[in-house]
């Protein structure tokens, strides 16, 4: 119903108040489980963070990039391409981290299929337009599959491993940029936050951490304890540019709260990328949220 409400009436303060009372609950019994799909461009302004990010290196640098729960490649390949084809002077070394041995090897293997669901019930390919499918792939027509470039795959070290396992900085070593999007949010929150306090552990310092799809207490908590200073670069378009989670909101625990500047702490809550290691001093000072209980 609430789907189908305009947003005359779902921007209202008593309707918006008892959504979100009704997300916490979805959030509270809703049994967690994790997800092994998603899309190529998923979230088109993060890509855009990225690319921007990116270009600041000097010429010929290296840039070390680890995808953690990188599921069946799509990511990966999108913000490869998205460095690789702006900035193909870059010597940019990826790691690719899943859980899932089967969804590592569909992710490795780079084959997709044209028409398949691929896990998240409609094509990956839904947000892209031809001229990036021909782009990235080679395309075989005759058996409706496509083959990300080798260009673009070209020297991923591809992992099985766990992202909140304290060994895994020994395994990739320490990062320019780390990318943990859209797993974290399918755990208990106080696994999550074990796990993204591990994550923070492989940044370099003035590194980033790209880290959505999470419960927004618990990144809010984890980024004034550990001191991280939120990027504000396209922070709302980012923050409402994947609408797999967006719309989702409050029906699902994955769910994405509408972006308030309402709130005193949003320039925080918000943001989805960070610089870590870098002395910063917010224009407010930030609580934190008292529902959540520290975790060593």
């Amino acid at each position: 119903m609430w789907r189908h409400l305009p947003p005359s009436l779902t921007t209202l303060p008593p309707l918006r108040s008892y959504a979100s009372l009704l997300h916490s609950l979805v959030r509270m019994r809703t049994a967690r489980r994790q997800f092994f799909g998603t899309f190529f461009f998923r979230n088109r302004p993060q890509l855009e963070l990225i690319r921007r990010l990116s270009n600041q290196r000097g010429l010929g640098f290296t840039l070390k990039i680890a995808f953690l729960g990188c599921s069946n490649g799509a990511e990966v390949y999108s913000i490869l391409w998205t460095i690789r084809s702006g900035r193909p002077d870059l010597k940019v070394i990826p790691h690719a981290v899943d859980i899932s041995r089967e969804i590592l090897e569909v992710a490795q293997k780079g084959v997709y299929s044209l028409k398949a669901p691929e896990l998240v019930g409609e094509p990956i390919f839904a947000r892209m337009n031809e001229d990036e499918l021909r782009d990235m792939f080679d395309v075989d027509r005759a058996r409706d599959e496509v083959t990300i470039k080798p260009w673009i795959k070209e020297g991923i070290f591809w992992h099985l491993g766990d992202a909140g396992s304290p060994e895994l900085l020994n395994v990739v070593g320490p990062q320019d940029m780390v990318v943990a999007n859209n797993f974290l949010c399918h755990m208990a929150p106080p696994t999550a936050e074990r796990c993204l306090r591990n994550i923070a552990r492989l940044v370099t310092p003035a590194g980033y951490l790209f880290v959505s799809g999470i419960d927004l207490d618990v990144r809010t908590k984890v980024a004034l304890d550990l001191g991280w200073k939120p990027v504000y670069e396209l922070m709302e378009d980012i923050h409402d540019g994947d609408p797999s989670v967006r719309g989702d909101w409050p029906c699902q625990y994955w769910g994405l709260e509408p972006f308030s500047k309402k709130r005193f702490d949003w320039k925080l809550r918000y943001a989805s990328a960070f610089q870590l290691g870098v002395e910063w001093e917010g224009e407010i000072p930030y609580p934190q949220p008292a529902s959540l209980t520290s975790v060593s």
